[in-house]
């Protein structure tokens, strides 16, 4: 009998799936039990040639060569991960495998993981598809006993060929078009490019703002106050300080009367379940997480503790077929303070709308919420807690009663000015009840509209008049738009459809570690580097609407509403005329960073750069690639306050050193770390090198790119 082989994408999620298939044998790579062989990719095992494997000419970075335009885009065996690559390979030519299920992550991205290594392998057995939304042992069992034929997600597949190949296309040819024209490591990409010109434009617009003095005018009541507002345009705000003035001394000692007096029962319903944006969003705005941070709390959530569903999704509704487990659901998250609200719920009946439940805006996954798993919340981290109780709290709000109050409006003239009061009386708390004084919608408003709403009103009547305690004159200057923070940059990313959920946190990150914008605080400036990229890289590539355009017919090829070789066919003639833009322009990138240090292979100025893990200096002349470390973060502790601490210099001039002020020699300090170490029990001492291995400062991909170069010309 032949044995089905579990095509899983990472070797924690290979071990949980061969658990549950009963499968105990592990060997190398793999596991194996009577039925099933699981084994796993290490994420990506095979990738897009670069563009060395096309030829010779390609080695050398040069304008002469571009644009680079394979006619084939052939994929290779990613080194780094080639002993995996070569287990997968044997299994999928072992003649015992009968069957392949893909069980890679249920998205666009794990779909061509599998798909590239099936089809470098040259597998043509059957294959079908594990597509489910959540790793606890039910929907793993339930998933197996429900496969789909893989052809079924071929669109998908196609959608994210595309993808790749269209990066490859336009990122690597702008990049070297870029980099050689302006003689520096300048990247550019089809979603990274125009979401770095939102945020350059957005400080050219705060730089370039003008402030402007406005007044505004209060009237104090008995226990209540009112905002005056032009009876033409409707704007509290005045510009002319002389009008403001003369306002104030007309009302002065005036009586004002009630000529407008509205009562309207409102009602706000509970807000939508959580896609992955929408989650990153609210974590930056109570937290402060990154969007990448906020997605790796949710991967760990989903993957090793099973309490929440996947991460990855573009939906804010669930489909029918979940309705019937939402009683288990709500058990699984019934304990601590949540225990009263969930048993009500289960006891009254889950009511659901087409707020909640709605199969035609559910597409490859529904939105976030718990399973019906009983997790362990000890073993939590504080952070892993956070976004596990926003999602919970998200999930019971939907079948909570609408937040309900009375709404009361005044208008009441003084003199021929009219001046506006609002009053709100909660009837029912309703959904709000969950969230307390924390409520996020309520942190949104501008303070002076929440404390309109929030003051209590007495109880007036039509007509009324009232006695006016005090005019108050107030002044201000206008703002311009705030800077972008992560929560409104996955929002304007959203709008314009730059990248997918399981892309924007990644696209974000690359921004900073290529030095092209910074986070200070909650809010992302712009640097030097990334203003004069902007300035340099053609219209095209800038222009947000272009990059939703593309990625609306990505989104159509995955449906089968279009087919892959026009989208490829434009982006060849796109990255074509993106590098004779760059090449016949004249603009010129000036280096910020260049110190007055010279380099001992060419002598030319040195450039200090932020590495991973700390400062380097490079050679400003790209063809030379000479590189040293200045310093980097280690894992060793400062025995004073117990930070991690940096290692300055190289060779045996090396210091520990530490913002506290402790200096130590490396070779000293490191020999008492040694002796401290022979005091260890064996199994500290592996997680102590381990965490030591993985703290290395790496060397990034030009880095990497360059030395290749440097080994080229020695040969």
């Amino acid at each position: 009998m032949g044995k089905i082989l579990v095509l899983a994408e990472k070797p924690s999620v290979g071990r949980e799936l061969a658990r549950v298939l009963g499968c105990t044998n592990a060997k190398d790579g793999h596991i194996v039990g009577p039925k099933y062989i699981v084994t796993w990719s290490l994420g990506h095992l095979v990738t897009l040639a670069d563009p060395e494997h096309y030829g010779d000419q390609y080695k050398k970075w040069s304008l002469e060569t571009l644009p680079m335009m394979p006619p084939k885009m052939d994929l290779v065996v990613i080194k780094e991960t080639g002993k995996q690559f070569n287990v997968v390979k044997t299994l999928m030519k072992n003649p015992e495998v009968t069957e392949l299920v893909i069980a890679t992550d249920a998205g666009r991205e794990g779909e061509l993981v599998a798909r590239w290594i099936i089809q470098k392998v040259g597998f043509h057995k059957p294959i079908k598809r594990l597509w489910i939304s959540s790793q606890t042992d039910k929907s793993i069992k339930e998933g197996f006993a429900h496969l789909k034929q893989a052809a079924e997600y071929d669109n998908l597949y196609h959608s994210a060929q595309s993808r790749a190949e269209a990066d490859w296309l336009v990122g690597l040819n702008v990049t070297r078009a870029l980099t050689c024209k302006h003689n520096a490591q300048l990247s550019a990409g089809r979603v990274q490019t125009p979401t770095l010109a939102m945020i350059v434009k957005r400080e050219e617009e705060i730089k370039n703002f003008i402030p402007r003095d406005y007044y505004t005018i209060h009237a104090e009541f008995d226990g209540f106050r009112g905002v005056w507002s032009d009876q033409k345009t409707g704007q509290s705000r005045i510009s002319e300080k002389d009008r403001a003035d003369a306002i104030v001394n007309k009302l002065k000692t005036k009586a004002g009367k009630i000529i407008e007096l509205k009562r309207d029962a409102k009602r706000e319903a509970p807000p939508l379940l959580y896609d992955l944006t929408e989650l990153q969003r609210d974590a930056n705005i109570r937290y402060g997480f990154s969007a990448k941070q906020t997605l790796n709390l949710m991967q760990r959530l989903y993957e090793e503790h099973k309490v929440l569903t996947y991460p990855r999704t573009d939906s804010r509704y669930i489909s029918s077929d979940i309705v019937p487990s939402l009683k288990d659901r709500l058990r699984a998250v019934s304990s601590g303070e949540y225990s009263t609200i969930t048993t009500e719920l289960i006891k009254t009946g889950i009511k659901t709308s087409k707020r909640v439940v709605d199969d035609s805006k559910v597409t490859d996954h529904h939105a976030i919420i718990p399973t019906e798993e009983y997790g362990r919340l000890s073993n939590l981290t504080s952070e892993e807690r956070r976004i596990y109780d926003l999602v919970v709290k998200r999930f019971l709000s939907v079948f909570c009663s609408d937040f309900e109050y009375m709404q009361t409006n005044v208008k009441i003239e003084i003199e021929h000015e009219v001046f506006s009061a609002k009053g709100k009386i909660v009837t029912q708390k309703g959904w709000k009840n969950i969230y307390g004084a924390s409520n996020l919608e309520d942190q949104e408003e501008s303070s002076d509209e929440s404390e309109m709403k929030s003051q209590s009103l007495p109880d007036l009547k039509q007509g009324q008049s009232l006695p006016v305690l005090a005019i108050k004159l107030g002044s201000g200057k206008t703002k311009p738009a705030g800077r972008y923070t992560e929560a409104s940059l996955l929002s304007a990313m959203e709008h314009h459809n730059l990248g997918t959920p399981a892309t924007r946190a990644d696209i974000i990150e690359k921004m900073f570690s290529a030095n092209s914008a910074e986070r200070r605080g909650k809010e992302i400036f712009p640097m030097s580097k990334g203003i004069q990229l902007i300035n340099l890289v053609p219209e095209e590539l800038k222009s947000p609407e272009l990059t939703e355009k593309w990625e609306r017919r990505l989104a159509a090829i995955s449906k089968g509403q279009e087919k892959s070789a026009p989208f490829i066919s434009e982006m060849r003639a796109l990255a074509s005329t993106i590098v004779g833009r760059v090449v016949a322009s004249d603009g010129n990138y000036r280096h910020d960073n260049m110190t007055r240090t010279r380099c001992p292979m060419c002598d030319k100025f040195l450039l200090e750069i932020n590495g991973k893990k700390g400062k380097m200096l490079v050679c400003s002349d790209r063809e030379c690639g000479y590189k040293q470390n200045l310093s980097y973060v280690s894992n060793a502790r400062c025995p004073q306050c117990h930070k991690k601490l940096n290692v300055i210099g190289e060779g045996e001039k090396r210091i520990y050193s530490c913002p506290c002020g402790f200096r130590e020699k490396f070779d000293r300090f490191n020999k008492q770390l040694a002796e401290n170490r022979d005091n260890m029990g064996k199994r500290e001492l592996q997680e102590y090198m381990k965490q030591q291995e993985k703290e290395k400062p790496q060397e990034s991909a030009f880095a990497i790119a360059w030395a290749k170069l440097q080994e080229e010309k020695k040969k």
